[in-house]
């Protein structure tokens, strides 16, 4: 008889391609049965396995879902976001997003981020109504990015940015990423998620970083947007 293979949290995180905080959330509703090795909370292989051989339809669409916001926590992480920075107006938004991203080491050299930014904003404004900015290069630039990734951050007052609403910018996502496929898939999963219920009112009322990420993890990426 075989010997049993048992995974950490975060291995089996990471053979079910979701963040650690799901494998615990199933575990705390009865999903898998934790087994102790001392300390070290493990889980049965064979059980995981046999739970994925017999998923219904809601799981499938929970499992889904969950494997989506891990896919875009790669690149968004609590770190990256910051809340209620002053700008008088989009080069300095611009400056303020690219130093945070300095600070976080995540682009070898920020003024070059900067140059970039301004550039694609200057071709097209990246505003997109009610409040919001996607803010990217133009093109993909994998060898100046450390670490592909997408940084959040709020200002408090508003810049104007040429927004097609005419509205001034409260919301700003920055996109440095590696690949095209990155790109659109961010696009695409940001687009969705501040479309849907009120999430756009609670990013602008969040008191704390974790208030953000929160929202994020809740986010359903499944479900068809409702008008």
């Amino acid at each position: 008889m075989s010997e049993k293979t048992l995974f950490t949290v975060a291995e089996a995180a990471k053979y079910l391609k979701v963040a650690e905080s799901v494998i615990i959330e199933m575990i705390n509703s009865g999903t898998f049965k934790e087994q102790k090795t001392g300390k070290t909370v493990k889980l049965d292989k064979d059980e995981i396995d046999e739970w994925l051989s017999n998923l219904n339809k809601t799981d499938e669409a929970y499992l889904a879902m969950k494997r989506t916001i891990c896919r875009f926590q790669d690149y968004f992480k609590l770190e990256n976001i910051f809340l209620d920075f002053e700008a008088d107006n989009k080069y300095e938004a611009i400056a303020v997003m690219s130093k945070k991203a300095r600070d976080l080491k995540l682009v070898r050299d920020h003024r070059w981020l900067y140059e970039v930014v301004v550039a694609r904003e200057e071709l097209v404004s990246t505003a997109v109504g009610e409040g919001v900015a996607l803010l990217h290069p133009r093109h993909m630039h994998p060898t100046k990015i450390k670490t592909p990734s997408i940084l959040f951050g709020r200002s408090i007052e508003g810049v104007e940015f040429d927004a097609p609403d005419n509205k001034p910018v409260t919301i700003f996502f920055l996109l440095i990423l590696h690949t095209d496929m990155q790109h659109l898939f961010s696009l695409s999963f940001i687009s969705k998620f501040l479309k849907t219920g009120d999430n756009l009112r609670k990013l602008s009322e969040a008191n704390t970083p974790e208030e953000v990420m929160a929202l994020i993890e809740a986010y359903d990426a499944t479900q068809p947007i409702k008008s």
